[in-house]
């Protein structure tokens, strides 16, 4: 863990939280730079304040020009009807205080105060027209941010989700980023409406006397720096517990989910896990304790130094009068003007400080966007074709980030149209990996993978994976209906009901669907009233009628059948045989004996190709493959 900077206090760092002997709760290093932006000072937060507020109205122009637009003209009208109201004051005081029977000074007074009222009136009518404008374009940032950031978390190449930088800062932007991101503009906008409001005092009190500003200006300034040291404490304390509130919400999801449910009374360990989750909560309860205190502690300096210097310019507001330097009306309009201009300093305080404290997490979320676009995959617009007669790998090596050794090497092989491949194997041999590679999810560092002499590299990464159809070994539970389920294979290509029908009949999914309360309409998941549950054997035979549905001409089966029995598992490779004609099936499992009818057999060890040839050829050269073979048929025979 990074030491604490000698230019700063170490006790306001989120490094010295008290974790005990959980070394894997400390701040990981590759977030020492985010830390090093929580300890910025409050000058090199002014200096960032434009630049996060540039960034922030860019995000609200993209998302609504013309609500930003009108936003901002609306601001500037009420700015501009604030100053009118302002300047009359010092004629309303003017009439009022001159010379004369009290009749003749109201009436004086009356037209300045006409004014007054006018600008209050039209100032109020810009001010809740701007804040209608507001409240449409607050939910439209937010709504952009979020569809920004799925966007790019989807576009990013495969591998870059076994990142762990990567997957924290998806995590820091998905937790507060998006969220930032709407608040920077809100209070950006508040931070404007202050703007211009304390520009109309600034002037009026630099007509009526120039040392009025500054002293204005310097009876705010200890609340502002107060409220940005308090924020940057806040931050390092969010950042120190990243790790803790990770593992705290892990567990707390373990402990609220139906899966883990029986697992966890099973091996009775809800006591022990309830105890870590308490643990954690602790920890997290404990900091903030102590970062609130701290917050107070220093608001408190702030608003008594603040305190002070207000009065040290109500002082001087009396010498200008008592020396005869301001006249008397001059002087109760600089009164006015104080009052508010302090008001709208103290507003803009707390609005600054919190277009920086949200700036932070809106750095966190653009930091994800600019690594999420670095890592997006490559676009060509050339399409893969629809069909293929061969596909050729030459020497193809893949290695997951970080990894020392390669989980694909040097990998040489060719795949026909109509031809069944098997890719057979230990565990960790990279099977799953190599058909991975085969789907287009990940792209190889090194050698080439071709469709009819054409370098997939020259398509489009989308089109390429269109043209397969993959079943997982655990395939994803999509929380839609059954119909739906099915037909997102092919959701580019509006399916009727009895297509979809044809489909799970093909993977043997219609018979328990039509069981289902709504038939294929049902929602699958049991935290949705109506949904409904299926068992793992019965979500394995509906992702076979998607690859079905999905009329690919390679089709990728990475254990179809791990969750099935027997029968089902005979049915499946005798339905996947009947989809196999005209198409290109690669077949990974540790079943044997579904690979004996393969057309060639590949056996991998260690990443690489160690043997191949059909169930024969395999078989008479007494290599690995008849090794596992041999070994797994004997399980079957009696004693």
């Amino acid at each position: 863990m990074p030491e604490a900077s000698p230019a700063h206090d170490p006790t306001d760092d989120a490094t010295t939280l008290d974790m005990g002997d959980d070394a894997e709760l400390d701040l990981p290093y590759w977030l020492t730079s985010t830390q090093e932006a929580a300890n910025t000072t409050f000058l090199q937060m002014l200096r960032r304040l434009p630049g996060l507020l540039r960034s922030a109205w860019l995000l609200a122009w993209r998302s609504s020009p013309g609500t930003t637009a009108a936003v901002l003209t609306l601001q500037l009208a009420a700015g501009a009807a604030s100053a009118l109201g302002l300047i009359s004051v010092v004629g309303v005081f003017d009439g009022l205080l001159r010379a004369g029977p009290t009749p003749e000074r109201v009436r004086a007074a009356v037209p300045s105060l006409i004014v007054l009222i006018v600008a209050l009136a039209v100032r109020g009518l810009l001010a809740s027209a701007a804040a209608a404008a507001h409240g449409r374009l607050s939910p439209t940032v937010y709504e952009a941010a979020e569809n920004r950031l799925l966007d790019l978390t989807t576009r990013v190449d495969l591998a870059t989700f076994d990142d762990p930088d990567w997957r924290d800062a998806m995590e820091r932007a998905r937790d507060r980023g998006i969220y930032a991101a709407q608040q920077v503009v809100d209070f950006g906008i508040q931070l404007l409406t202050n703007v211009i409001g304390l520009a109309a005092v600034a002037g009026v009190l630099a007509v009526l006397h120039p040392i009025l500003l500054p002293l204005l200006v310097g009876a705010v300034l200890p609340t502002g720096w107060a409220a940005v040291r308090a924020a940057r404490g806040q931050y390092r304390s969010r950042l120190g517990l990243i790790a803790v509130w990770r593992r705290h919400r892990m567990l707390a999801d373990l402990l609220g989910a139906r899966e883990p449910a029986g697992e966890l009374r099973a091996f009775t360990v809800r006591r022990f896990l309830l105890t870590e989750a308490a643990r954690l909560l602790r920890i997290t309860t404990e900091e903030e304790i102590r970062v609130v205190t701290r917050s107070v502690r220093t608001n408190l300096y702030g608003q008594a130094l603040s305190g002070l210097l207000t009065g040290l310019a109500y002082v001087v507001l009396c010498w200008l009068l008592w020396t005869g330097r301001m006249d008397l009306a001059a002087g109760g309009a600089a009164a006015y003007a104080i009052n508010i201009g302090i008001g709208k300093l103290r507003e803009l305080a707390f609005t600054a400080n919190r277009v920086y404290e949200h700036g932070l997490y809106f750095a966190d979320f653009q930091g994800f966007c600019e690594l999420s676009e670095a890592r997006s995959e490559p676009s060509p617009d050339s399409r893969a074709p629809a069909s293929f007669d061969e596909i050729r790998l030459d020497g193809v090596t893949f290695r997951y980030p970080d990894a020392e050794r390669a989980a694909v090497d040097g990998i040489s092989l060719t795949l026909r149209r109509g031809e069944i491949v098997a890719l057979v194997g230990e565990n960790g041999s990279g099977k799953s990996t190599l058909a991975a590679v085969l789907a287009g999810l990940y792209r190889p560092q090194e050698g080439t993978i071709t469709w009819d002499d054409v370098d997939v590299t020259r398509f489009h990464p989308e089109s390429v994976r269109e043209r397969v159809a993959v079943v997982m070994q655990e395939p994803t539970r999509w929380p839609l209906s059954a119909r739906a389920n099915i037909a997102i294979g092919r959701h580019d290509r509006p399916a009727s009901l009895e297509q979809v029908r044809e489909s799970a009949r093909a993977g043997d999914a219609h018979g328990f669907v039509m069981e289902l309360p709504r038939q294929y309409e049902t929602l699958l998941s049991r935290h949705f009233t109506d949904g409904a549950d299926l068992s793992g054997g019965q979500w394995q035979r509906l992702a076979v009628s998607r690859a079905f549905h999905r009329d690919a001409p390679l089709l990728i089966c990475d254990e179809p059948t791990a969750n099935l029995d027997a029968r089902a598992e005979h049915e499946v490779y005798r339905r996947l045989r009947d989809l196999a004609s005209g198409r290109t099936v690669v077949l990974i499992t540790h079943r044997m004996a579904s690979v004996r009818e393969a057309d060639r057999i590949y056996v991998l060890d260690h990443g690489t190709i160690v043997e191949e040839g059909d169930h024969e050829e395999l078989m008479a050269a007494a290599g690995l493959y008849s090794q596992l073979f041999t070994l797994q048929a004997s399980a079957y025979q009696s004693a």
